[in-house]
């Protein structure tokens, strides 16, 4: 049995980047910044985030730089030939199946604890 969970919750790096494809499937990129407690203070951790379809859109109209929200995806490893130098690269994306707004009201991302299954 394998298991590939990510469960984060912290606040967007920028405002969403989508795109629309001519097969009317959306995609949004992110960046995710999640506090992690030393002894002297908090070092974010960056990641990288990809959402599909409705979770897509959700994100596209809620979500804006600062916003906290929560993710639960999966990871997994995008890999490229760099056209450049021809070396093999690649860097790890969290595919977020599901996305909580967490601000509230008073927050700039203008929602609050909403779910993509409620639209």
């Amino acid at each position: 049995m394998s298991i590939n969970v990510v469960t984060l919750v912290g606040r967007v790096g920028g405002d969403p980047d989508i795109k629309y494809f001519e097969s009317g499937t959306v995609k949004c990129q992110l960046t995710l910044a999640v506090n992690r407690r030393t002894r002297n203070s908090d070092q974010p951790d960056w990641f990288n985030l990809e959402l599909w379809g409705k979770t897509a859109e959700v994100a596209g109209n809620y979500v804006r730089k600062g916003s906290l929200i929560g993710v639960k995806g999966f990871l997994k490893f995008e890999t490229w030939s760099d056209r450049q130098t021809g070396v093999n690269r690649s860097k790890p994306v969290i595919h977020v199946e599901q996305l909580d707004l967490l601000g509230s009201k008073r927050d700039d991302n203008g929602g609050s604890d909403m779910s993509p299954e409620n639209f």
